[in-house]
């Protein structure tokens, strides 16, 4: 914040993006249920006739996870990381899609470079969404809004979502609220109209577990949240965690845009719709592993850099958190080579209980050059050992 002026924070997050690149390049798939996450047998053959013949996902066999998914599969309960078996007994009929990460990439970075014509305030969250601080940007919230969403699609084809807000965590909430090709203006005199009602897990950091240990004591909503006994919270949570859920359900964040030239690290992590058992669920950690490093290695091939120390974080059901790195002789950028160093640092870890979040951290960075790239190879990882 500079002086006592309001801070104008937008969360800019593109609509289904893998799937919505895959759709204009096959646009008679539009309005049709699609998920992203196969493997070249998925790729669409071409007949005689000049049309297009395409995989359905009842017939996908295999440990993948989903990487995306349509509105329309959505809407049939297909959504990312899920299993791709769970999602074939789901929407049996959906077409299924090989992802092809160049192409997200080649997207991502025009749908960044149109946003940096209006500012160099950015930072950057992923493939798919941005922080933007339009404090200093003139113009009204609705009419820049309009013109960034404008600017985006002119670029790319795609449509986005973007909510403009006083901070960062209004705005990251506010951009699902109106979902696909929104844009929605924020304040705090909205907090009680339009935060308070929504379910607690709407807020980001508010995971499965923790949703479900506040149904317990009754608290379903953010404005539940707000109104409940800090005394109450923090006997369930801790005074850590329940100090900070008294202050996101008030609206109160203070962070700022970080932007960086030269990151320290890149990671990915994934939450578990339910808690995980190492051995009877190997069969959707191993897969969800193994897309968390390939997603780590797309972010740092993105941004031209490789990194010397590979780390792996396991969140367990009771909250208890556990980190292992390894340092490696040769900086590396492919998917491959961290996956390999991540089931190194999995053998260093006590698995006894079920597990609710995985993550995968590249750190110790330099520029990229010169790094080999090697084709990544599915492998199962020993969550049962």
């Amino acid at each position: 914040m500079k002086g006592d002026r309001t801070r104008r924070i937008a969360h800019l997050d593109m609509d289904a993006f893998y799937a919505s690149v895959e759709l204009l390049r096959y646009p008679e798939l539009r309005g049709k249920p699609v998920v992203i996450g196969g493997g070249r047998n998925a790729a669409p053959e071409m007949l005689s006739d000049g049309t297009r013949r395409f995989a359905k996902l009842r017939d996908y066999v295999g440990r993948g996870v989903v990487t995306t998914s349509t509105y329309e599969a959505r809407a049939l309960g297909v959504f990312s990381a899920m299993g791709m078996m769970k999602a074939a007994q789901l929407a049996p009929d959906a077409i299924l899609l090989p992802t092809d990460f160049d192409s997200y990439r080649r997207y991502s970075r025009l749908f960044k470079d149109a946003v940096g014509a209006f500012t160099d305030r950015i930072e950057d969250r992923g493939i798919d969404e941005i922080y933007i601080d339009l404090t200093d940007v003139e113009g009204e919230s609705r009419e820049l809004g309009g013109r960034i969403k404008a600017a985006v699609t002119q670029a790319t084809g795609l449509t986005c979502s973007i909510a403009i807000a006083p901070n960062k965590l209004l705005a990251k909430i506010g951009s699902e609220l109106d979902k696909p090709d929104g844009l929605t203006i924020l304040s705090m005199e909205d907090l009680e109209s339009r935060i308070w009602p929504l379910a607690a897990k709407k807020v980001n950091g508010i995971g499965p577990r923790a949703n479900e240990r506040l149904a317990t004591i009754g608290i379903l909503t953010v404005g539940e949240i707000a109104a409940a006994d800090p005394a109450l919270l923090q006997e369930h949570f801790g005074r850590t965690y329940a100090e900070w859920l008294a202050r996101v359900a008030r609206g109160i964040d203070e962070r700022v845009i970080v932007v960086s030239s030269e990151p320290k690290s890149m990671s990915r992590e994934t939450t578990f719709e339910r808690d995980m058992h190492v051995a009877r669920d190997r069969s959707i950690l191993t897969p969800a592993l193994t897309g968390l490093c390939e997603r780590v290695a797309g972010d740092l091939q993105r941004k031209g850099y490789a990194g010397r120390t590979v780390g792996l974080k396991i969140k367990f059901a009771d909250f208890k958190i556990v980190t292992r790195d390894l340092s490696l002789p040769e900086p590396v950028a492919d998917a491959a080579a961290i996956r390999r160093a991540v089931g190194e640092c999995l053998k260093r870890v006590r698995l006894d209980r079920r597990i609710r979040l995985i993550g995968v951290r590249v750190g110790s960075l330099s520029a990229a050059e010169g790094v080999p790239a090697e084709r990544p190879v599915q492998r199962e990882l020993p969550f049962d050992s």
